[in-house]
């Protein structure tokens, strides 16, 4: 493993996943009150009679991701100590007003930047942070982290995925740091929130399954894999997610990590023109493919 490796080794966010209610309703919300686009109709690998949706920026680039492990029915979840609080997209500073015209919510301050606070129909906390960066629509600003002690995670970020400490801010009822990569990739920014008052994470609608981080191939996925292992974390095979290639670890603040590759990408299965038109099952679940149909409520993609 080079020192180069560690260095710098992760490149923001890959993507996020979360726990839905009802696929429909997720689906009109993230397309046509947010705006980003249906990349993904596909379904969950475990338990396939379940939608898996993506949504992302027009072109599906890495670090804009939003994924969402769909329940028809389900009790509603809680966010907690020891699991992602919130995702945040970037926008341009001069949108933020209408951003809260069109969805409401809370525009606040956070480390000299306006941020817009809201919730999705199934209570998913997510924010719109004004940024003066010029990517596209879609990409991730940061993602949040509810957790007891700040510290062990705050040295896998530094030590291993290279962020740096940027500072801290009370608010919310609790203390905020922030961790940032160099440079402007998106989803650079990562926050670990400690709250005032203890809260236990409760898996559901509403809630944050996992943050997947970046790795640019399989070997550089390795590398990290070995570093994690060497820090004593319990770190997964290599999983083939059809998409890209993921490991899991469970950080030491109890969040579930991935890190997930580049490639082979989006496009694999389908034009890049026409993703998310038509429903997409990885190779062992295809030969379902008439009965999952059945189990699958219909969709309305437009």
């Amino acid at each position: 493993m080079s020192d180069a490796t560690l260095k710098t080794p992760i490149a923001g966010l890959h993507h996020v996943t979360a726990i839905s209610g009802p696929a429909q309703e997720n689906l009109n919300f993230y397309t046509e009150a947010l705006k980003t686009r249906l990349i993904k109709q596909t379904v969950n690998f475990d338990a396939p009679e379940m939608y898996h949706l993506y949504y992302g920026a027009a072109d599906a680039r890495p670090g804009s991701v939003m994924t969402f492990f769909n329940r028809e029915e389900g009790a509603q979840g809680q966010a907690g100590e020891g699991a992602a609080l919130a995702f945040a997209y970037a926008a341009p500073p001069d949108t933020l007003a209408d951003w809260q015209a069109a969805l409401g919510g809370t525009i606040s301050t956070r480390f000299g930047a306006q941020v817009l606070s809201l919730r999705d129909p199934h209570g998913q906390a997510f924010e719109i942070v004004a940024d003066p960066s010029d990517g596209a629509w879609g990409e991730f600003h940061s993602v949040t982290l509810w957790l007891a002690d700040p510290g062990p995670t705050a040295a896998i970020l530094t030590d291993i995925f290279g962020y740096s400490y940027q500072g801290e801010e009370r608010g919310d009822g609790g203390l905020r740091q922030r961790y940032a990569l160099p440079g402007d990739a998106p989803g650079r920014v990562i926050d670990l929130w400690q709250s005032e008052l203890p809260v236990k994470a409760r898996p559901g609608a509403g809630t944050i399954h996992h943050i997947a981080f970046r790795a640019g191939d399989e070997g550089h996925q390795a590398a990290l894999r070995e570093a994690l292992i060497a820090r004593g974390q319990e770190v997964t095979e290599v999983k083939d997610r059809q998409y890209f290639k993921a490991i899991y670890f469970r950080e030491p603040g109890g969040v579930l990590f991935e890190i997930a590759t580049d490639g082979p990408g989006f496009a694999t299965d389908e034009p890049l023109a026409a993703l998310g038109q038509s429903l997409q099952l990885p190779p062992q679940h295809e030969p379902r493919r008439a009965e999952l149909k059945k189990a699958l409520p219909p969709l309305v993609v437009v």
